[in-house]
């Protein structure tokens, strides 16, 4: 009698045994000890047995939900994309045998205002005799140039299309490096292709056409060909740059080293059409020759660099301003020059010593400002207040016109 609860226990203890070892009858007898694989993170176990055995697969059991991060960049996709449009180009070449061949080439814009005005670069456009734009909704439009700034490498062009949707400009001169950055655009022709960065520096450089871009926003956000013209994005999706050039050390792809125009040089250029329907360059109305060494020397000039005014353009800034051009004949091998002009070698107070050096003073003024140009005349040092004309009317003028 003693023994009956003993063996009872034993029993009891056996048959516990037996079913928490075999899941199958554990799951029909007591489903609760086996519930269904579920993993900390919300995933589930799905099995399917065949001939080859049992093959099992981990997945999500419901969409993850976006991170902060992740919800920035969707964020500035989804507000950029409808600005952005997709250029094509058509040029006519011809070949060895004067066959017309025609040429396409392929940019990015965005679009400034409702009525279709888009901003590009200028290298972009190109002898373009026909320009296309694909709109981020696959619609396709005609468009005409209005307005072009070569030395900046900035175009203005023209759709009619209804329903257009601008980009928001933002603020380009207090951009901090380190700075996260987005570009959108169509590289190799991969319509509305967004990449991050950061900003890696702010620095001078030169133009696919040689002028120099001051300011100019470094980035190691992936750009490649196509991009080119394309918003340049601060982490608002407001646009801070017009992305422009990479550098590829021969190769024709992202290096991590590309460059954005800075919006606030375009502004100006925009605040032109806007008020003249034309971009007014800035210029002294001067035909110019470089100075070096040699030439100094040869002529004998007060310093041994600068610009050397060879002739004023009657009735222009410089002529105004009393700044006073050569008067003795000479020849450069076997193209006549005039010496005994003035000898610019400074813009308000910043040294000039090469054309490129004008140009970028230059650069960072409108027409109609007033600036101070010291210049040798003779062996005397002088200062000049010079208000600065519009170099619309300069076309046809040979030499180095600034």
């Amino acid at each position: 009698m003693k023994l009956r609860p003993v063996l009872l226990v034993l029993l009891l203890l056996s048959g516990f045994y037996y079913v928490t070892t075999h899941s199958s009858s554990a799951g029909k007898i007591f489903p609760w000890l086996h519930p269904a694989t579920q993993t900390a993170d919300a995933t589930t176990t799905d099995a399917v047995t065949g001939p080859t055995g049992t093959f099992k697969l981990t997945q999500a059991s419901a969409a993850p939900a976006f991170d902060t991060e992740e919800q920035q960049n969707i964020g500035v996709y989804k507000k950029a994309l409808p600005s952005v449009v997709n250029i094509t180009s058509t040029a006519v070449a011809f070949d060895f045998f004067y066959g017309p061949v025609p040429q396409e080439g392929q940019g990015s814009g965005f679009i400034l205002t409702k009525d279709g005005l888009i901003l590009t670069n200028n290298h972009v456009i190109g002898n373009a005799q026909r320009l296309e734009v694909l709109l981020s909704d696959t619609q396709k439009y005609k468009a005409h140039v209005l307005a072009l700034d070569k030395n900046h490498d900035l175009a203005i062009i023209k759709i009619d299309a209804p329903n257009l949707v601008p980009v928001t400009l933002s603020d380009s001169r207090n951009l901090v490096v380190g700075q996260r950055v987005y570009a959108i655009g169509n590289p190799f022709g991969l319509n509305g292709t967004m990449t991050r960065g950061i900003i890696s520096a702010i620095r001078s450089i030169r133009s696919p056409n040689g002028s120099p871009i001051e300011d100019a926003i470094q980035t190691d956000a992936a750009v490649n060909p196509g991009n080119s013209g394309g918003p340049l994005l601060n982490s608002r999706g407001e646009v801070i740059g017009i992305t422009t050039m990479i550098a590829s050390n021969g190769a024709d792809q992202s290096s991590g080293i590309g460059f954005a125009i800075p919006i606030n040089t375009a502004r100006a250029i925009l605040d032109d059409y806007a008020k003249y329907g034309y971009i007014r360059r800035p210029t002294l109305d001067i035909v110019t020759i470089p100075i070096g060494p040699d030439i100094a020397e040869q002529i004998g000039l007060a310093a041994d660099y600068g610009i050397l005014i060879e002739r004023v353009l009657p009735g222009g800034a410089a002529e105004k301003a009393g700044l006073r051009g050569g008067n003795q004949k000479a020849y450069q091998g076997n193209i006549p020059v005039m010496l005994g002009g003035d000898l610019i070698v400074a813009m308000d107070g910043e040294e000039i010593t090469s054309p490129q050096d004008l140009a970028a003073a230059m650069n960072s003024h409108r027409a109609g400002d007033t600036v101070t140009v010291t210049v040798f005349r003779g062996r005397k040092r002088l200062d000049v207040k010079v208000t600065l004309g519009d170099a619309r009317d300069q076309q046809g003028l040979s030499g180095q016109t600034t």
